[in-house]
């Protein structure tokens, strides 16, 4: 999600983050290794499933036939 800044981010433990640029893009997958600001994380890792197979480089993501 891009925000224009600048832009204070109160975290669920209420501690801050701030940042002062003009355009910022937060983070809504909490994959980020940033949070709470993006870093295009959730193109490289695929969500975790039951069965732990989710975090495969590829993506991983189910497949369909038919």
């Amino acid at each position: 999600m891009l925000v224009e800044g600048p832009v204070e981010v109160v975290l669920e433990d209420g501690s801050t983050q701030r940042s002062d640029r003009f355009t910022v893009a937060l983070c809504t997958c909490r994959r980020s290794r940033r949070f709470p600001w993006c870093d295009t994380s959730h193109r490289r890792r695929a969500r975790g499933t039951a069965d732990g197979h989710g975090d495969s480089p590829g993506g991983g993501g189910s497949s369909s036939t038919g």
